[in-house]
């Protein structure tokens, strides 16, 4: 009687925390928090996808500024290029100039960036003058003769934007890819027999840099002069150099 008591007692207690098990409540989550959760979980995807997008419709504005000139670029042309509606440009810019202004500061930044980390002084100065500045000036003369169309009507699109802060801006930028250039040169002043290195290194390189703007760039006039000219950029390329060097008194 004892035995068969406790049994049922148990049995009993047994169902009855199995009953509790069943029927207990489980925590509620916060539903700030769960919210909050999913938005993570969506935003990460999104904020990836918008940046894509952007990159898209950057680099088409690029190549059709490129292609067509300022005058020829318009948004439902960079739309069609980019694979985007014209909406889908006018919920990110007000206006062509806004895009050309964001893509243009863009390609600025970027070039400075790769001047600082791409090659220090330190590593420029274990490099001869001669072969450093061979290198320059032939990366100098693909660039331009690769991207024409492009720096032309950035060169173009800019002026039309003088004393703007956007113009600023992109003189700011241009100027300090500029300087590092210099100082990369300047780590092999000991080579240059010029009394004033600085001055020298930043003329001589305006010197190049405006020959290839008006040889590449400016190409209007050029069939007037063409019997004056280097015939190919291989030889322009060696008289760069040559003038250059010699203007250093490099040696």
């Amino acid at each position: 009687m004892a035995r068969a008591t406790g049994k049922s007692a148990h049995s009993r207690d047994a169902k009855g925390s199995s009953r509790a098990r069943k029927t207990a409540p489980r925590e509620p989550q916060p539903k700030s928090a769960a919210r909050k959760g999913r938005a993570q979980d969506n935003l990460e995807p999104q904020q990836a996808r918008s940046r894509e997008s952007l990159r898209k419709l950057l680099k088409a504005a690029a190549e059709v500024l490129g292609q067509h000139g300022v005058e020829g670029t318009t948004i439902p042309r960079i739309a069609a290029h980019a694979g985007l509606t014209a909406g889908a440009i006018y919920r990110r810019f007000n206006d062509k100039d806004e895009l050309l202004e964001t893509m243009i500061l863009g390609i600025l930044d970027r070039q400075d960036e790769r001047l600082r980390t791409g090659l220090t002084p330190e590593m420029a100065a274990q490099i001869p003058l001669p072969v450093f500045t061979e290198q320059i000036v032939h990366s100098l003369v693909v660039s331009y003769r690769a991207n024409a169309g492009l720096m032309r009507a950035m060169r173009q699109f800019v002026r039309t934007r003088k004393d703007t802060e956007f113009w600023k801006k992109a003189c700011r930028s241009e100027v300090r890819s500029y300087e590092r250039l210099v100082d990369l040169f300047l780590a092999n002043a000991k080579s240059i027999r010029h009394p004033e290195p600085k001055v020298a290194v930043s003329l001589g390189l305006m010197m190049v840099i405006s020959t290839l703007q008006e040889l590449v760039l400016d190409t209007t006039e050029m069939r007037v002069w063409k019997g004056l000219m280097p015939p190919d950029d291989g030889t322009l390329k060696d008289e760069l150099i040559r003038a250059f060097l010699g203007y250093l008194g490099a040696t």
